[in-house]
């Protein structure tokens, strides 16, 4: 398995998103670089099957609803 080069970076955040990340650590027992890394990964993801014009939906099944995500 070959190593990746690991690289720095500074990442400045308002209070407000500090505390979403915080909280989101937190509730998944992760670390903030892990939450960091697990969300470019799920927009990655994103990004690639909306390209393939995949859509994203949100669905509730108690109120018969569904949104679509729009990504800019």
């Amino acid at each position: 398995m070959a190593v990746m080069e690991r690289r720095t970076m500074t990442l400045n955040l308002t209070d407000r998103e500090m505390e979403a990340l915080e909280v989101l650590a937190g509730r998944k027992d992760l670390s903030k670089t892990q939450v960091v890394r697990q969300a470019i990964r799920l927009y990655q993801t994103v990004e690639s099957r909306l390209e393939k014009g995949e859509k994203l939906y949100f669905e509730d099944e108690d109120k018969n609803s569904k949104s679509e995500l729009m990504m800019l």
